[in-house]
C-alpha cells in the first residue's frame, strides 16, 4: 500500500474512534448499563456490525485482500490507543458511564477488535494462498 493510503486509513480510524467514543460517551450507559440479556445481544452484534463496516471501507478503498490484515490494523490502531487513555479516565471521558461498567466496556472493545483483525487476517492469509 502506499504511504497516502495508508496515513488515509490512519485518518479515518481516528474520526472513527473519535465518533464511537462521542456515541459511547452520550449512549453507552444504555447498552452497558441495561439488563444481561440486552448487554450480551449487543455485545454479540457490535463486533459484525463494526467488522462488516471495516470490510465495506476496505472494499470501497480497493485495498486487496493480501493487505487487509496491515489495513485493518491501520483503521484500528488509532481507536485502540485512544480506548487505553478513555478506560484510564473513565469517569471523565464518559461521565454517563459509571466506573464499575469500565470492564464491560473493554470487555466490548476487546470483542470488537479481535473480530475485526481476526477476519482481516484470515482474508490475507486466505488470499496468499
Amino acid at each position: 500500500m502506499k504511504i497516502q493510503e495508508c496515513m488515509w486509513l490512519l485518518s479515518l480510524g481516528l474520526i472513527i474512534w473519535i465518533l464511537g467514543t462521542i456515541y459511547y460517551a452520550y449512549a453507552g450507559h444504555r447498552v452497558l448499563e441495561t439488563t444481561p440479556a440486552r448487554y450480551w445481544v449487543s455485545f454479540a452484534i457490535s463486533p459484525i456490525i463494526c467488522a462488516a463496516f471495516c470490510i465495506l471501507i476496505l472494499r470501497w478503498r480497493h485495498i486487496a485482500p493480501s493487505n487487509w490484515a496491515v489495513a485493518m490494523l491501520l483503521l484500528a490502531i488509532p481507536g485502540m490507543v485512544g480506548e487505553a487513555a478513555v478506560l484510564s479516565h473513565l469517569g471523565t471521558f464518559m461521565p454517563r458511564i459509571q466506573e464499575a461498567s469500565g470492564g464491560r466496556y473493554g470487555a466490548f472493545l476487546f470483542a470488537t477488535y479481535a473480530v475485526v483483525l481476526g477476519i482481516a487476517e484470515f482474508a490475507t492469509l486466505r488470499s496468499a494462498r
